[in-house]
């Protein structure tokens, strides 16, 4: 009875002369699915919106405008754009990936910084025949980080590309 003129409102008032079917212990039968109809008796029951985790709120829009709940689709019309506005500014992945050999690749795991994770292994010579100790196994090692895309993050503020910088000016020093 929250909103007056929904369909539910409608339902329970005799006198508008809905048409309704009830079984036999006089519940009203309503043909919606279920899932999303908890959002809309929570709805009415706090006037807030809840969604439970895993229900998508395209579904509660077109229940809500089912029922005839103009506040409550504008609710979850915002929500559906908040999370679409999200999406377009969330943190985006920066790959990169690292050619190391055997023995390297536990220094290479353990160096992980700067919120660095390793994505994939591969090893690079795949003919084990090959493999001697004169030769180690090499390996391309994929990694990631998560970078907020806020369009501020300059290359200076990237801890590995700062090392890189100084390794190559302490290269060019030394051969000069």
């Amino acid at each position: 009875m929250r909103e007056p003129g929904s369909f539910l409102y409608r339902l329970c008032q005799d006198e508008m002369g809905l048409p309704t079917d009830k079984d036999e212990s006089g519940a009203y039968l309503i043909d919606r699915d279920p899932d999303f109809f908890s959002p809309i008796l929570n709805y009415l029951r706090h006037g807030k919106l809840i969604i439970p985790h895993g229900i998508p709120e395209e579904g509660i829009l077109a229940e809500a405008d089912f029922y005839n709940l103009p506040v409550l689709s504008q609710l979850v019309l915002d929500r559906i754009h908040e999370r679409e506005t999200m999406k377009d500014s969330t943190n985006k992945f920066v790959y990169r990936v690292l050619q190391c050999h055997e023995e390297e690749l536990a220094n290479v795991v353990s160096a992980m910084s700067d919120g660095w994770k390793i994505v994939q292994v591969v090893p690079i010579t795949s003919n084990y025949s090959t493999y001697t100790a004169e030769q180690p196994q090499e390996y391309l090692c994929i990694v990631e980080r998560e970078c907020p895309d806020n369009g501020n993050m300059k290359e200076g503020q990237d801890r590995a590309k700062l090392l890189q910088q100084k390794a190559r000016r302490t290269f060019l020093v030394s051969e000069s």
